[in-house]
C-alpha cells in the first residue's frame, strides 16, 4: 500500500465525512431544543439545489453557500411552522419534508442538468494545497474547514453560553422555560432554521465540491446518516465528530476496498455498509437499558403551554 494511496484514502474520507458532519452538527442543536426533524435528507437536497443554482447564476460560489444555506434554512421553516404553530406530529411532518425537498430538489434542478459550476478551490497557497503529502492538511475545500471549525463552536455555545443554556432548557424541560419568560417557540425556531441551514450547507458539498454538477437524489441518503449519527453520538458534539469519521471511513470503503485487495466481497456490500451499520448502531443503542438517557427530554414532543 502506497503512501499516494494512503493520502487519496485520507482526502476521500474527509470529503465524504464532510456533509453528515454539517447535517449531523445542525440536527444536534435541533434535538437539544426538544424538536425531532427527520427532514434533514430533504434539506440537504434543497441546499444542494439552491448552492448550484446560485452560484451557476452569480459565478461565485462563496454566494453559492449562502444560497445553500438559505435554501436549507427556508425549506426548514415549512416543517417548523407545522410543528410548532399547528403541533402537527414531528415524525410524520419530518418525513413530509424529505419527500418534499426530494421532489421539489428534482423540479427545480431540471434546467440545471448538464451544467457544471468551478468547484472550491483551497484556500491556501497552491504549493501548499497541492503539495503531494501537505494537501492531506491545506488540500481541501472551505467547507471541511467550516465543518470542523463549527465542532467546537457548537460544543461551546450549548455548554457555555446563555443562548445554549437556555435552548438546553427548552429542550428538557419546556414549561418550566415557558413559566420563567423564555420564548419555547421562538428558540425552537431559530434552532429548527440553524439545523436547515447547516444541512443546506451540507447538501450543497455534494453539488458544489464532489460532483460539482447537478443529479437527481444526489445526497443518497446521507441525511438518514446523519439522523443516526447523532443517536450513535448521545447527543454530544465531541461524539459526534468521532462518529463522523468512523462512517466516513465506512463510505470510503466501497471506493478503496477493492484496490487494496478486498475482492472477496463484491462492491454492493461495501455500498451497503454504511447503511448496514446504521441500522445496527440505532438497534444496538435503543436495545441498551439506559437507551434515551442522554437524549432531550422533551424531544419530539409537541409544546402546549395551555396543558
Amino acid at each position: 500500500m502506497s503512501l499516494d494511496f494512503i493520502i487519496a484514502a485520507i482526502i476521500t474520507v474527509v470529503g465524504l465525512t464532510t456533509p453528515i458532519l454539517l447535517a449531523g452538527l445542525g440536527e444536534l442543536v435541533v434535538e437539544k431544543s426538544g424538536v425531532l426533524n427527520l427532514g434533514v435528507e430533504g434539506m440537504m437536497l434543497m441546499g444542494a439545489i439552491s448552492g448550484f443554482g446560485v452560484t451557476v447564476m452569480t459565478f461565485n460560489p462563496w454566494i453559492g453557500i449562502l444560497g445553500a444555506a438559505a435554501g436549507g434554512a427556508l425549506s426548514s421553516m415549512l416543517f417548523a411552522v407545522l410543528v410548532l404553530q399547528l403541533n402537527s406530529n414531528q415524525v410524520a411532518t419530518g418525513l413530509a419534508l424529505t419527500i418534499f425537498g426530494t421532489g421539489l430538489s428534482s423540479l427545480l434542478g431540471l434546467s440545471f442538468v448538464g451544467r457544471i459550476v468551478m468547484p472550491f478551490g483551497s484556500i491556501f497557497p497552491d504549493f501548499l494545497a497541492r503539495d503531494p503529502i501537505l494537501k492531506v492538511i491545506f488540500g481541501y475545500s472551505p467547507i471541511v474547514y467550516f465543518a470542523l471549525i463549527m465542532v467546537p463552536v457548537v460544543a461551546w455555545f450549548l455548554k457555555s453560553t446563555r443562548a445554549g443554556l437556555i435552548l438546553r432548557a427548552v429542550g428538557e424541560n419546556d414549561h418550566s422555560a415557558h413559566s420563567i419568560g423564555y420564548s419555547v417557540i421562538g428558540v425552537r425556531y431559530a434552532a429548527i432554521a440553524f439545523g436547515g441551514a447547516m444541512a443546506g450547507i451540507g447538501g450543497a458539498y455534494f453539488s458544489m465540491v464532489i460532483t460539482p454538477m447537478w443529479a437527481e437524489k444526489m445526497t443518497a441518503g446521507r441525511g438518514w446518516i446523519a439522523l443516526a449519527l447523532v443517536v450513535f453520538a448521545g447527543w454530544r458534539t465531541g461524539r459526534l465528530l468521532v462518529g463522523a469519521y468512523f462512517f466516513g471511513i465506512l463510505m470510503a470503503l466501497e471506493l478503496y476496498a477493492k484496490a487494496a485487495g478486498f475482492s472477496f466481497l463484491p462492491s454492493q456490500f461495501w455500498a451497503a455498509m454504511p447503511y448496514l451499520m446504521t441500522v445496527v448502531a440505532l438497534a444496538v443503542i435503543s436495545a441498551r437499558k439506559n437507551a434515551g438517557g442522554s437524549a432531550p427530554a422533551c424531544l419530539g414532543k409537541p409544546f402546549l403551554p395551555s396543558t
